[in-house]
């Protein structure tokens, strides 16, 4: 690849000065979370889990969205080479928690090795991966550019690249086509990150289907649904998921002009970090919003409004419990969240506007008539009346998505086989 740029010789010399003060930090956020304090030294390459024998496969993720997108997908390479082993690496203790739970068979995960020289050499030196899959825009610059320099094989899946990065990247072309060109396969989740990237002289990028789409259902426990459902007692619900500061405000208000009309229905609301449960209940009551919390081992009553679901890992049983569901992160500029979840989970769809993290999967969905996009709060409220009140309406909106969501399958076989390709070339 010849001489680094003098950006990524710069970066490395204050990546590895400052890397002790990443640790210290990374460190307290750790401890913070509960972490096992052995594990905590993963960030610093020590390992705590032996290197299987044979090949092994490395998947590289940010945090809990990027990595449990590719859990399906490692399933899938583990069932055609039954004597691969795969090695998950993320960097948040949440993702470290929920993927301690989910992780395939002959997968193990390990934190991310901190983005200095003696760190990731000292995780390379042990796990000697035979692939090295990157997800989404994870650019560590030491961290790929010393796994190319041992020779391992590289691929970005699912990548993402705004028009606004490309423009930052543009300003330093020769640094983005030096770190870009590590990757032997790049595959993207939309052709507009396909076109960014060609534009930045990565011709090889090719756009596919999303990740998130392949990942199947999320899971669900049917013992919690089945207490769930029997707490609910037939009272009609929607979902509100994934809310961020400014959308809480939107759905309760949304829900107390359904109460006026329908006074037994229940809004089950799912904070995207439950840490802001407090305030979000404090929104609630102050609106006259009778409230139960999830964190506090409460069940709906007959009198709660709104049930707040401030607990991790169980999306899959809002999902399936609830036959309307409001994706938030998409009436605040965050970008919108992952629509396959509840589409797999045959949930009736509403978004807000603001979605340009999965554009190109929102009008496909429109355009199946799988979902419905509003704005504010009375436009949601009179889109999940006509829901309550319209049976058939419902269900075609149900069926829907839920065929929507069938048609995504074929692209896992395709990308599988890209990845096994640069394993064994044929």
């Amino acid at each position: 690849m010849g001489r680094r740029p003098f950006p990524l010789r710069l970066y490395a010399v204050a990546a590895n000065m400052l890397a002790p003060v990443a640790y210290g930090r990374v460190r307290a956020k750790l401890r913070e979370h509960g972490t096992d304090p052995v594990r905590i030294r993963e960030r610093l390459g020590h390992p705590t889990k032996d290197r299987p024998d044979g090949r092994l496969i490395w998947f590289h993720a940010a945090s809990v969205g990027e990595s449990l997108s590719v859990l399906r997908l490692i399933s899938h390479m583990g069932q055609t080479h039954d004597d691969w082993n795969f090695l998950i690496t993320s960097g948040t203790a949440t993702s470290g928690k929920i993927l301690s739970d989910r992780l395939p068979d002959r997968c193990v995960h390990q934190f991310a090795p901190l983005d200095s020289r003696a760190a990731v050499q000292r995780f390379l030196a042990h796990w000697k991966p035979d692939l090295a899959v990157f997800v989404e825009s994870e650019f560590w610059p030491q961290m790929l550019c010393l796994t190319h320099a041992r020779g391992v094989p590289m691929a970005l899946i699912n990548a993402r690249l705004s028009d606004r990065s490309v423009r930052g990247w543009q300003r330093f072309g020769a640094t983005a086509r030096h770190l870009l060109g590590v990757f032997s396969l790049i595959h993207c989740q939309d052709r507009r990150t396909e076109a960014n990237l060609r534009h930045l002289g990565m011709a090889h990028a090719k756009a596919g289907r999303n990740l998130k789409s392949l990942s199947g259902p999320l899971p669900v426990d049917q013992e919690k649904l089945h207490a769930m459902q029997e707490a609910i007692a037939g009272r009609p619900l929607w979902l509100a998921s994934s809310t961020h500061p400014g959308e809480d405000d939107i759905m309760l208000e949304a829900h107390r002009a359904l109460l006026e009309d329908h006074p037994d229905l229940l809004l089950v609301l799912v904070p995207r970090h439950p840490e802001r449960a407090e305030a979000i209940a404090g929104l609630a009551k102050a609106g006259g919003l009778r409230i139960t919390q999830r964190s506090a081992g409460e069940m709906p009553e007959d009198g709660t409004e709104v049930y707040l679901a401030d607990t991790l890992g169980e999306t899959g049983l809002w999902y399936a419990l609830c036959p309307i569901t409001c994706l938030c992160g998409s009436f605040v500029p965050v970008g919108g969240h992952n629509p396959y979840e509840p589409a797999q989970a045959g949930s009736a769809l509403l978004h807000g506007p603001l979605h340009a993290n999965f554009a190109d999967t929102y009008a496909e969905l429109h355009e199946a008539g799988a979902s419905t996009q509003v704005e504010g709060a009375a436009a949601l409220a009179a889109a999940v009346d006509r829901f309550l009140r319209d049976a058939a309406a419902l269900a075609q909106a149900r069926q829907a998505i839920s065929g929507f969501s069938k048609g995504q399958e074929d692209a896992l076989d395709a990308l599988a086989l890209d990845l096994s390709a640069l394993v064994d070339p044929v």
